[in-house]
């Protein structure tokens, strides 16, 4: 892409990226790549399953899957493009996935249009019998690890670092598939909460600095549920036990529950992002409410960053409880003086440069009897590209705004996530190339302020951040990256294979 600083400040929008997809014209968003539901010990396995995928559809609307699994080791699978409501809405799909226990998956695909074979749980054949896995998360070296398994003679049926989970199992020569995965685990480099399903028991894992989430909860008639968030415990009624610990591995069997420890015990890392946006607001995130830490965050905010202002106004819908902690905070009125579309799907309407400009008002529309003749703060969770943040700015003005400033709930973004989530290249993001005055002259705004990353520490409950000794990973805010980077460095002279770290 061009140099954006060769270009004139007379033209903000000469400094924006080019215009993302048209599937992506208003979602100037980073997006979770996937949530995870298992379930034992329920005749309603795969029903329950469906609405705790449900529940977690905000993690992945690509695509969606359920294996579920007899007593006998029998196993039946469903899987398709598209919601969950889409793909499991149906009873006889439902009929069709018998069995005491099934996980599932969905997913958000960043290398365009899902393609089936990607779709997961994946599901293989070994001689111990059927195993079903679904990961959240990116593995930093799947990469490598595909070029020595082809060599071995591995033949990958995907294009999903997932996969590589299934080959390593497959080539291990420890016994029991417990071990067997553990041996998988440690082979593997990256961040991962996954869900895997044999005809002997349900496991769940996450990676030992837990930068993915995974929750265990108990079924009111005995069972057990594994999610990647507590409101997927809430739809299907089940009590929330605990979070898997980082580097945790428990096995579920008709016995009870059983917890491994592999790993050596190592600082953890948690995604911070999963606080300021990917979490739904009624989740629980390591014993939190998400709700009221979004509030803290939006009041530590307006401490750093307070300005003389009529109106708070939310980007909706990430931006709503931050907004009113900021609101609260600063004493200024809270008000929906923007409006979202909640029935925004792909457009129909042919993408030419017109209808992309105007694509921001499908999914959000100012309401002027707010809005005109105030000086507004909006606050949203964070600037990308900044595609979305301007077209916002200038929809707010041509209400009537007397003067628009923006405060952001999280640092600058300056760096891409390797880890899971799906953020560009840097050098389309915003910060990367800019300081905060250029990036508030851009998006056309009168005033832009981000969150500290010391004061984010604070709203989470700590002192601040200790940089030898990171409490969350927070890498797209400062290039710390927990976890090496091996298909990166592998790569840096020559294009990504097909397998890109991205398909978690």
């Amino acid at each position: 892409m061009d140099d954006l600083t060769t270009n004139p400040w007379g033209d903000p929008s000469a400094f924006l990226p080019d215009a993302p997809p048209a599937s992506l014209w208003d979602d100037d968003k980073p997006h979770e790549e996937c949530g995870v539901v298992g379930i034992w010990g329920s005749a309603d396995a795969a029903a329950l399953t469906a609405l705790g995928l449900h529940a977690l559809q905000h993690r992945g609307q690509e695509a969606a899957g359920i294996v579920s699994m007899e007593e006998d080791g029998v196993s039946h699978a469903h899987k398709g493009r598209g919601l969950v409501g889409d793909n499991f809405g149906d009873a006889a799909v439902i009929a069709g996935l018998p069995g005491r226990a099934a996980v599932g998956h969905n997913r958000y695909a960043t290398t365009g249009e899902t393609a089936l074979r990607n779709v997961q749980p994946l599901y293989a054949d070994f001689e111990f019998g059927g195993f079903a896995v679904a990961h959240n998360g990116n593995l930093t070296n799947a990469n490598t690890l595909k070029r020595a398994l082809v060599r071995r003679g591995c033949l990958f049926q995907s294009t999903t670092d997932s996969e590589v989970f299934v080959h390593l199992i497959a080539i291990s020569l420890y016994s029991n598939v417990t071990d067997r995965l553990i041996d998988a685990l440690k082979q593997v480099q990256g961040a991962y909460s996954l869900v895997a399903l044999h005809n002997g028991a349900l496991i769940g894992a996450r990676d030992p600095l837990g930068v993915r989430p995974l929750v265990l909860g108990r079924l009111p008639q005995g069972g057990f549920v594994l999610a990647s968030e507590t409101c997927a415990l809430d739809i299907v009624g089940a009590e929330f036990v605990r979070d898997v610990e980082p580097g945790e591995i428990v096995v579920i069997d008709d016995s009870g529950l059983k917890s491994l420890k592999p790993f050596a015990k190592q600082q953890s890392r948690f995604c911070i992002f999963e606080y300021i946006y990917f979490a739904r607001p009624d989740s629980l995130v390591e014993g939190t409410p998400v709700y009221e830490t979004r509030k803290r965050i939006g009041a530590e905010l307006a401490r750093e960053s307070g300005v003389a202002a009529d109106v708070i106004v939310p980007v909706p819908d990430s931006g709503v409880p931050a907004a009113m902690g900021y609101a609260a905070e600063a004493g200024i009125p809270y008000e929906l003086g923007i409006i979202r579309n909640h029935y925004v799907g792909r457009t129909f309407i042919e993408p030419t440069d017109q209808i992309r400009h105007l694509g921001v008002k499908l999914k959000h529309s100012a309401n002027r009897a707010v809005i005109e003749g105030r000086r507004v703060v909006l606050v949203d969770d964070s600037i990308v590209r900044g595609t979305t943040s301007r077209k916002i700015v200038e929809m707010v003005r041509a209400a009537g705004a007397t003067e628009v400033h923006m405060r952001i709930s999280s640092p600058p973004t300056t760096h891409s996530c390797f880890y899971g989530i799906d953020t560009p290249e840097r050098s389309k993001l915003l910060a990367a190339k800019h300081d905060v005055a250029e990036m508030a002259r851009i998006i056309g705004a009168d005033s832009l302020a981000f969150i500290s990353l010391d004061g984010l520490y604070r709203a989470l409950g700590r002192t601040g951040r200790d940089p030898a000794s990171p409490s969350y990973c927070d890498a797209c805010f400062t290039g710390d990256y927990a976890i090496p980077l091996v298909d990166q460095r592998d790569n840096a002279e020559r294009p990504v294979s097909l397998l890109r770290a991205a398909n978690g």
